[in-house]
């Protein structure tokens, strides 16, 4: 029986419109084919929607992302990727 791994990786992205750019950038190049979902991350205590920050999962179990170029590809909207 195959071990099913569960990889995920999780930019971190400063504000909505920044997420949703890096969602269609993910697909063109990266050529993810999931449904990505853009999540607003409320940092605790804050009710400002400004002090959120906003998340982008995406699975790979495959393990054909290269987490240091991810962590670089965010970098390009101020964000960076979540170590798990």
């Amino acid at each position: 029986m195959g071990v099913v791994s569960d990889v995920r990786h999780v930019l971190v992205l400063p504000d909505r419109d920044a997420a949703e750019e890096v969602v269609e950038a993910l697909r063109e190049r990266f050529g993810v084919a999931e449904e990505l979902r853009v999540v607003r991350d409320a940092l605790a205590g804050e009710d400002d929607a400004e002090d959120a920050q906003w998340l982008v999962a995406l699975r790979d179990e495959d393990g054909r992302l290269d987490p240091a170029e991810l962590d670089e590809f965010a970098g390009e909207w101020d964000g960076w990727r979540e170590e798990p």
